[in-house]
């Protein structure tokens, strides 16, 4: 056993984890004046940062024309790199939107991938808007939203970065008074009321309690008119007034509508099932199109209806989903699609305000690429439903609770991969724990062990995007020492979980455990390379003192980055694309060629020679090694006759991590468990082998003069 101080455990912690790094409001400049200058060109002074949001006021004279601000001194939300993104905001004195433009960011699409200018056209559709208006990134059915459409491969980059222009806007423009709080203040939480009314389905609808959105085949078509998807699957002339779908909305909680709508034993189940401050919905529908569709039978989500309050988007999985079969209201037509769907307590969903079901229609534009566009349907309850109580302090509290941090609703959103992420990992490490008993079954670990290589691909590199970098590494270090925040390293929770237990593992096991189980382009070389065996693509090593010496190329390259980081962490993050974790794992190969055949060629060397590039190249490995220093066990055992006179293990390591004198390379090891498969193996371990033998000597005394067991060399 091996004991590490604190000392060591701190730097390990510091090394193993990443986190975002946080975008530092600064002065850029001439960049900053360049753009005030261009939107007010008769400004005569420009004031320094003011307040609280650091806000310069913009004046001609004594006459105020605007307001200058940057965005990371008022929200710092984190983009798809889990990085926020700073522009500069320019008001004018109505309100208005004059100017959005992106000072910093830390994409990876955008610093290696789309042009970034692609990005600034998008910010440019800003100019003119109000901040109180809603911006939709999309299509929307909603007339009185402003829509602007997305940039293809950079969907969630523009959709955060529309959060942080509107919220933004929207904050300072309130606290320096140019418009009212109370507008798109969250009210009080109502409450459903208690009583009940015999009504039938004409009341039902004819009051507002259900509400209805009637879509014909030619108001889809032309709701995509503008778009890539215009004449794509449009109606025939005559065909353009049949129905697309005629759907049907209310809500279930009020007695008045759940018990006529579901009869009294339905109702009662209902309610009996949803938890304190989860709300039912029913959706009905005629038509040729599905609401529900197919997704939710993939990926257990609905995407094609959602709802949307205060801005926010409630969206359904597969687990708040209910069946509808039986429907009771008088004089209901019948319906060829019902479901109830589900908003659980998390979403602090107020029935007392005004809500929208979106219809989302998308039409395929190419191979990979669609275009969505959404139909609204508003929604409000009758008065005679709800009441309103004053506010105590538990509800104040609940009101609180409900503009909780960005990343906690982003853990709620991806709940379906942290639970299958956390099952494989206790998986991983049952087997890590129980190695000796698995290692006696060699077949079935060899077959477990490409199962789980196969998942680490798939799942955690290509789904949940969960490759961790040596970029990570570098922020996280800058990060303790600039303005390191728990909650910006906990936007993304799939590489946060993984981060944590790649730490956790190298202090029992060393940096193995993620080289060799968890990291998708490791087992992507690892799968191609046995595949290349099955189908016998001869195999080459190089001398062992060669191969150690090439060792030190990772190590290298990871000191190089380092110092890069020192000046600029964007210039070393562009350096870090000797990593082809983004082209092959975050992009899937959707980038521009000189990357793909980076790729490429690393993956038709590793069909000759396992792993070359994990070996020799890979800086993330390197940090790793760096900690790994201090794991407190040696789970890997070896026999005195390991390396003299028995050389099988160090020959038939794939990754030659083991030396000809038998001793493991913890730093190389990728902990793939062939030698100890063959440590436990007494039909091929040769000292194994020879202790068998002597004892079956002993047993028979005329039995002919042992024969030593073969000593294995290094060719």
């Amino acid at each position: 056993m091996r004991r590490a101080g604190m000392p060591a455990l701190f730097f390990l912690l510091l090394m193993a984890l990443g986190a975002p790094q946080m975008v530092q409001a600064k002065d850029y400049g001439a960049l900053e004046r360049e753009r005030i200058d261009l939107v007010f060109p008769e400004a005569t002074a420009v004031s320094e940062p003011e307040g609280d949001y650091g806000v310069r006021t913009i004046r001609q004279g004594d006459e105020v024309l605007g307001y200058a601000f940057q965005s990371i001194r008022v929200t710092d939300m984190p983009a798809y790199s889990g990085k926020p993104i700073n522009l500069q905001i320019i008001l004018d004195a109505t309100a208005t939107i004059r100017d959005a433009y992106m000072l910093e960011h830390h994409e990876p699409i955008v610093l290696i991938g789309i042009p970034e200018q692609k990005v600034h056209d998008f910010n440019a559709h800003y100019t003119g808007i109000k901040v109180d208006q809603r911006v939709v990134v999309g299509r929307s059915g909603d007339k009185s939203a402003v829509t602007i459409d997305a940039v293809t491969g950079a969907t969630v980059t523009v959709m955060v970065i529309n959060e942080i222009v509107m919220r933004s806007a929207h904050t300072v423009a309130v606290d320096l008074g140019l418009i009212e709080a109370g507008a798109s203040a969250r009210p009080k939480i109502a409450l459903v009321r208690d009583v009940y009314q015999p009504s039938n389905w004409t009341e039902l609808t004819g009051n507002g309690a259900i509400r209805r959105m009637h879509l014909t085949r030619g108001q889809v078509d032309d709701a995509f008119i503008g778009t890539e998807a215009e004449g794509v699957e449009v109606a025939a002339p005559e065909q353009r007034d049949e129905t697309f779908i005629d759907l049907y909305a209310t809500h279930l909680n009020v007695p008045t509508i759940g018990r006529n709508l579901l009869g009294e034993r339905q109702y009662a189940e209902l309610m009996a099932e949803l938890k304190p401050g989860e709300h039912a919905f029913a959706v009905l529908a005629n038509g040729e199109y599905s609401f529900k569709g197919s997704g939710y039978v993939r990926g257990g989500i609905f995407d094609r209806v959602q709802l949307r309050q205060f801005g926010d988007i409630i969206s359904f999985r597969d687990l708040d989903f209910i069946r509808l079969s039986d429907v009771y209201a008088e004089g209901m037509p019948d319906f060829y699609e019902m479901a109830i769907f589900i908003a659980r307590e998390q979403y602090r969903f107020d029935p007392g305000s005004a809500w929208n079901l979106e219809l989302l229609v998308r039409r395929q534009v190419g191979p990979v690429e669609s275009i969505f566009t959404s139909f609204e349907m508003p929604y409000l309850m009758p008065e005679d439903y709800i009441e309103r109580p004053p506010l105590t302090a538990e509800e104040l509290a609940a009101i609180e609770e409900a503009n909780r941090p960005l990343w906690v609703n982003i853990w709620y959103q991806k709940s379906f991969q942290i639970g299958v992420l956390c099952a494989a990992l206790g998986l991983l490490t049952v087997i890590l724990f129980l190695q000796d008993k698995f290692t006696q079954k060699p077949q079935f670990l060899h077959w477990l062990r490409r199962g789980y290589l196969i998942f680490t691909v798939v799942f955690i590199g290509w789904y949940a995007l969960g490759q961790l970098s040596v970029v990570n590494v570098l922020t996280f270090v800058h990060a303790v020492f600039q303005d390191f925040r728990w909650e910006l390293f906990l936007t993304d929770p799939i590489i946060f979980i993984l981060w944590v237990f790649t730490a956790a593992s190298i202090l029992l096991w060393g940096r193995g455990v993620f080289c060799g189980w968890l990291c998708p382009f490791g087992a992507l070389q690892e799968l191609l390379n046995e595949l290349a065996r099955k189908i016998r693509i001869p195999q080459y090593e190089l001398p062992f003192a060669v191969h150690e010496r090439l060792w030190a190329i990772k190590y290298i390259i990871l000191l190089a980055l380092f110092g890069i980081s020192l000046e600029s962490m964007m210039l070393a993050e562009k350096a870090a694309e000797v990593e082809p974790f983004k082209t092959a794992i975050t992009l899937k190969f959707d980038r521009q060629w000189w990357f793909v055949l980076y790729v490429v060629i690393l993956l038709v060397v590793n069909l000759f020679t396992r792993k070359v590039y994990c070996r020799y190249i890979c800086p993330l490995g390197a940090a790793l090694a760096v900690p790994s220093k201090f794991r407190l066990f040696d789970w890997l055992k070896r026999r005195k006759e390991c390396g003299n006179p028995c050389q099988l293990c160090a020959v038939e390591c794939e990754i030659q991590a083991i030396h000809p004198d038998g001793h493991i390379n913890h730093n190389e090891c990728h902990y793939c468990l062939d030698c100890q498969m063959t440590y436990h193996n007494d039909n091929k371990c040769p000292p194994l082998i020879n202790k068998r033998k002597k004892r079956g000597k002993k047993a028979a005394p005329d039995a002919p003069e042992l024969i030593p067991a073969v000593q294995v060399t290094e060719p």
